[in-house]
C-alpha cells in the first residue's frame, strides 16, 4: 500500500482506483493506516471531492468491510427506508408497519440520534422492554415471523463506516457530500433489501439545510443505489418545520400510535401515506401514487397497520399494551406551556432550535455515549400559517424539573417566527426520479 501516494493524488484532483479505494478502507480498518494519514485524506477530498465513480466504489468498499444481511430466504421484495434525519420525525414509526401491513416485509438496521435530530432506535428504546440488539440471524427470522425487524446497527455491519465516521467527527469532515452519501448507503446495502426509499430532508431542521444540497446528495444517493444493482428512489421533503407535533422519544411513539389509529396529525399522517406510497410503488406492490396512498389508506382504517406494530413491538420483547395504554410510556413529570407574547401569523419556526431545546432537556445527546432521558421533550401546538394571539399555546414542555422547563422556555418562544402573514411549505419538493411521481391517466 502506497498511502502517501493515495493521499497525494486526491490532494491535487485525480482520481483513485477501485484497488487503491479498497486497500485504503481495509488497511485503516485492521489498522494499518494510523488515524493521521486517513484524517490527511480525508481532508484532500474536503478539498477536492470525490468523482461519482469513487463515491460508488467507497460506498462498496465500506458495505464488503463486514458481515452483510442475506434477506434472499424471504419470499418477495424486501424494503428499507432511511431518512436524513430532523425534527419530530415520527415517519418511520408509522411508516414501516403500514407498509409491511400492505405486504412488503422489511427490516431495518436504525441508528440513534446524534446533536438535533432523533434517531429511530432511541424512540424505540422508549417503549418498556424492548430490544433493538438483534443477531443478524435474529433479525431475518423476525422479519419471517412478522414481517418487520428493527435493530441497531452491531460492530459486525459495516465496521469500516463506524471507524471512519468516528474519524470524521474528529477531524472536521462529517458535512462532505461523497462522504455522508457512502456512510449512509454503505448500511443500506449492508441491509440486505431489495429497494431502499431515501428522505432526504431540507430547511432549517435539516442536516443540509440548503435544498441544492439536499437535490445532490439524493442524487448521489440513488446513483450509488443504482450501481449496487438495488432499486432505489428518494424524496426531498420540508423540514422548515417539525415534520409531526411531537419532539421526543416517547412522545413520538405515543403520536404514532395515534396516527396509525386514525387520528393524529394531519401533516404527519399525510407526510407517512405519501412516503408509504412510493415506497410501495418502487417495491411494484403499488400500480402508481393513488393507488399506493389508498392501499395504506385501507391499512389504516381497518386496524392492520395498528395490529402489526403490536406485532412487532411483542416480537422484540416490548409491552405492546402501551397501544391499547400510551401512558405505560415514560411520562415527564412537567408539562411546561409556552405562551405567545403578541398576536400574529406563524411565518417561520426555527426548528433546529427546537431540536436543541429537546437534547438540552435530555431527549437526545451531543456525545455518542450520553444517556437519553425517553419522556422529556416537546409538543409543538403551533405551525407555519397558523393565527397566534397573545397568550396562546405554542408549545408544551415535557421536563423532570420545572427549573429545566424554565430555562429552555425563552428559547422555545422565540423560535416562533411571528407576523403579519405566511409561505406555505409543501410536505415534499420532489422526487427522485422524476418517475416515481408519476400517476394513471
Amino acid at each position: 500500500m502506497n498511502v502517501i501516494e493515495w493521499i497525494q493524488t486526491k490532494r491535487d484532483g485525480g482520481e483513485l482506483t477501485e484497488s487503491a479505494i479498497r486497500q485504503l478502507m481495509a488497511g485503516y480498518t485492521d489498522g494499518r493506516i494510523p488515524d493521521y494519514q486517513m484524517a490527511a485524506w480525508a481532508m484532500a477530498v474536503h478539498f477536492a471531492g470525490l468523482s461519482a465513480r469513487e463515491t460508488a466504489q467507497l460506498t462498496l468498499a465500506m458495505r464488503d468491510s463486514g458481515e452483510r444481511v442475506d434477506l434472499s430466504a424471504i419470499p418477495g421484495i424486501k424494503a428499507d427506508k432511511h431518512s436524513t434525519g430532523g425534527v419530530g420525525d415520527t415517519a418511520s414509526l408509522i411508516v414501516l408497519p403500514l407498509v409491511v401491513a400492505a405486504g412488503v416485509p422489511m427490516a431495518k438496521m436504525a441508528g440513534r440520534g446524534l446533536g438535533h435530530t432523533g434517531g429511530t432506535i432511541d424512540k424505540l428504546e422508549a417503549i418498556p422492554g424492548i430490544s433493538t440488539a438483534l443477531t443478524v440471524e435474529d433479525l431475518v427470522a423476525q422479519v419471517r415471523r412478522v414481517g418487520l425487524a428493527v435493530a441497531a446497527q452491531t460492530d459486525a455491519l459495516v465496521p469500516a463506516d463506524k471507524k471512519f465516521y468516528a474519524l470524521r467527527e474528529l477531524t472536521g469532515t462529517v458535512d462532505i457530500p461523497a462522504f455522508i452519501a457512502s456512510s449512509i448507503m454503505s448500511k443500506k446495502l449492508a441491509g440486505g433489501a431489495d429497494v431502499i426509499m431515501l428522505d432526504v430532508k431540507t430547511g432549517d431542521g435539516a442536516l443540509l439545510p440548503e435544498r441544492a444540497q439536499a437535490r445532490a446528495l439524493a442524487q448521489t444517493m440513488v446513483h450509488i443505489g443504482h450501481q449496487a444493482g438495488i432499486r432505489t428512489a428518494a424524496i426531498i421533503s420540508d423540514m422548515s418545520q417539525p415534520l409531526g407535533p411531537a419532539i421526543g422519544n416517547a412522545l413520538e411513539v405515543a403520536e404514532a400510535i395515534r396516527v396509525l389509529k386514525g387520528g393524529g396529525s394531519d401533516r404527519l399522517r399525510t407526510f407517512c401515506l405519501e412516503l408509504g406510497a412510493s415506497l410501495l410503488t418502487l417495491a411494484n406492490a403499488a400500480a402508481d401514487l393513488d393507488e399506493g396512498r389508498a392501499i395504506l389508506q385501507k391499512c389504516l382504517e381497518d386496524g392492520r397497520g395498528l395490529s402489526l406494530f403490536g406485532r412487532f413491538v411483542s416480537a422484540q420483547g416490548g409491552d405492546a399494551a402501551i397501544i391499547a395504554d400510551p401512558s405505560r410510556l415514560p411520562t415527564a413529570p412537567v408539562q411546561w406551556p409556552v405562551t405567545a407574547m403578541a398576536d400574529g401569523v406563524v411565518q417561520a419556526v426555527r426548528t433546529r432550535r427546537l431540536g436543541e431545546v429537546s437534547v438540552r432537556l435530555g431527549a437526545g445527546r451531543l456525545t455518542r455515549k450520553a444517556r437519553v432521558d425517553p419522556a422529556v421533550g416537546l409538543r409543538v401546538t403551533k405551525r407555519i400559517g397558523d393565527a397566534v394571539v397573545h397568550g396562546e399555546t405554542l408549545a408544551v414542555i415535557h421536563a423532570q424539573k420545572e427549573s429545566q422547563a424554565q430555562a429552555v422556555e425563552a428559547d422555545v418562544r422565540v423560535a416562533f417566527v411571528l407576523g403579519e402573514a405566511a409561505t406555505p411549505r409543501p410536505l415534499i419538493y420532489e422526487r427522485i426520479p422524476r418517475a416515481l411521481g408519476a400517476s394513471k391517466g
